[in-house]
């Protein structure tokens, strides 16, 4: 199952319609056309057909490439990264220190990590995959920082 977002965002979404209602408009201009000039209507279908094949490409490799685009982390100090307190604000550690016991256990700078990345709105399978940590640490991350009692705090 893949982990990343199965809708467009509203930018993508807008392109791929606008590309959809042209190769209708272009079957409804065909279809209307006269018999002599259909080969130069045809002509220019397959061109704006072309352009559209190219821009909704062109939306794919975006969003390829921002999938693929290095996280912003803090930089590195004497015992790892290192996060401000108010980054670090709301971390739920009881509830993640189970997980730092358990086999192939995350390290605490990849939670501190995907902690960030939560109160951010990055989605769990998204945190997930990105850090390599489990799916359920990513899970309760994002639940705590879209918990109620963390957004009043802020």
């Amino acid at each position: 199952m893949s982990t990343s977002r199965l809708h467009p965002r509203p930018g993508e979404a807008a392109v791929l319609l606008t590309v959809l209602g042209l190769l209708v408009l272009e079957e409804i201009a065909l279809g209307l056309a006269e018999e002599d000039e259909r080969p130069v209507i045809g002509g220019i279908l397959i061109g704006a057909s072309g352009t559209g094949l190219l821009v909704v490409g062109a939306v794919l490799l975006t969003r390829w490439l921002d999938a693929r685009r290095p996280l912003p982390l803090p930089p590195l100090g004497p015992n790892g990264r290192e996060y401000s307190a108010r980054a670090l604000e709301g971390f739920p550690m009881e509830a993640v220190r189970p997980l730092l016991l358990a086999e192939n256990a995350p390290q605490l700078g990849q939670l501190y990590s995907a902690w960030v990345l939560a109160r951010t709105g990055r989605p769990a399978a998204w945190i997930a995959r990105r850090l390599d940590i489990p799916l359920d640490a990513a899970h309760l991350l994002v639940g705590t920082a879209r918990s109620p009692e963390l957004r009043q705090r802020r």
